[in-house]
Parts: structure tokens; C-alpha cells; sequence
């Protein structure tokens, strides 16, 4: 019986894997579910982001690279809370490289302090302090990049320096996230590695 199931499980997640992913990208819009399909729904509060339309409305051309200074949980709190007034699309814990997607691409998360970056950009956050490396784990790093190569793959973003970006290289900001620990060539490596293209 224990055998049937596990038989049952495999065959069905070959068989999703058979879809083609515009029909599964459908799917999972018309279900209110997430863009990126490892990532999990854990929505930011209405007031912490503006609606939008894009890539129609603005263009998406930057991934935009974040570190909490924040454990996950008080992260999606912070999210959830309409007086915070900051969001951002993606949250990455820590521990596992576990996905919480906290705001529709389509939609303008407020995480890089920067209107016109805002605009154009998906802003993924990731648990952790910048002054504590430990945090910065193979599985973030690897979960992180398959995200990241994802989002690439869908809007036609190089995969390079010039368009994934720290937090401290959008103008005007005064954030220093990721911050030194981050391992700039490795992640870049990675999100290589794993694009579609």
C-alpha cells in the first residue's frame, strides 16, 4: 500500500512535469496562486504595495537583492503590517531556502527606495543579517538562484551584475544589504547554472 502511494506521487509529478509551463503558468494565475512555482503564497498587506500591470505598465529589467536585518517570521510580519509600508515580492528563509512569495510580480512591491527601480524591478529579500555570513546558506544560495533564473528566463533579464543588484547600488538608497558576505560570484555562478535559456 505505502508503495502504491509513493508509485502514485512519482507518476503524477511526471506528469505535471509534461505540462507545458505557459499552460501551468496560466494555471496557477487563474488559482490566485504564486508567479514562481516553488514558491509558496504568504501575501504582503494591500497597503504595502501598489497594484499594477506589468510588465505592460513598466517593464521588469532588474532583480533586486535584499537581507532582512530581520528573522523570516518578523519579516512576513513586518509585510503583513498595512503601517510598514514596505514589501517585497519574494522572502527567502534561511535554514532551508524556503520561497514565500509576498507580492505578485505584476504588482509594484516598495523595497528598493527608489520609485523608478520599484517600477522595474522584483525585489527578493532573503533572512538574515549582513554583519552574520552563517545565514547566507548553501540552501538560500541554491534556492535564491533557481528563483532568481527563473524570474530571468521569464522577462528577458541578462544574468549578470549589471542587472541583478545589491540593495545599496539603487540610487538614492542608503541600505548596505546584501553587504560584503554576500558571495556576489558564486550566486551569479548559480543563477547560470540553473536558467532555462
Amino acid at each position: 500500500m505505502h508503495r502504491r502511494r509513493i508509485l502514485q506521487g512519482a507518476a503524477a509529478t511526471a506528469a505535471a512535469a509534461l505540462i507545458p509551463a505557459s499552460t501551468r503558468a496560466a494555471a496557477a494565475t487563474t488559482a490566485g496562486d504564486t508567479d514562481y512555482p516553488l514558491a509558496h503564497w504568504t501575501p504582503a498587506s494591500t497597503s504595502n504595495y501598489t497594484a499594477s500591470s506589468r510588465p505592460s505598465a513598466y517593464p521588469v529589467q532588474y532583480v533586486i537583492i535584499h537581507v532582512t536585518q530581520e528573522t523570516y517570521p518578523d519579516t512576513i510580519g513586518i509585510f503583513q503590517n498595512p503601517a510598514k509600508q514596505v514589501s517585497a515580492h519574494y522572502l527567502v528563509r534561511s535554514a532551508d531556502g524556503y520561497v514565500a512569495q509576498c507580492v505578485r510580480e505584476k504588482n509594484i512591491a516598495w523595497h528598493a527606495g527608489n520609485w523608478d527601480y520599484n517600477t522595474r524591478s522584483i525585489g527578493i529579500e532573503h533572512e538574515g543579517w549582513v554583519d552574520k555570513p552563517s545565514y547566507f546558506t548553501d540552501a538560500m544560495y541554491e534556492k535564491s538562484a533557481l528563483l532568481t533564473a527563473s524570474v530571468c528566463d521569464r522577462y528577458g533579464i541578462p544574468k549578470d551584475r549589471a542587472h541583478i543588484l545589491a540593495h545599496a547600488q539603487v540610487p538614492g538608497t542608503d541600505h548596505t544589504d546584501p553587504g560584503p558576505n554576500w558571495d556576489w560570484v558564486r550566486y551569479i555562478r548559480l543563477v547560470n547554472l540553473y536558467s532555462a535559456g
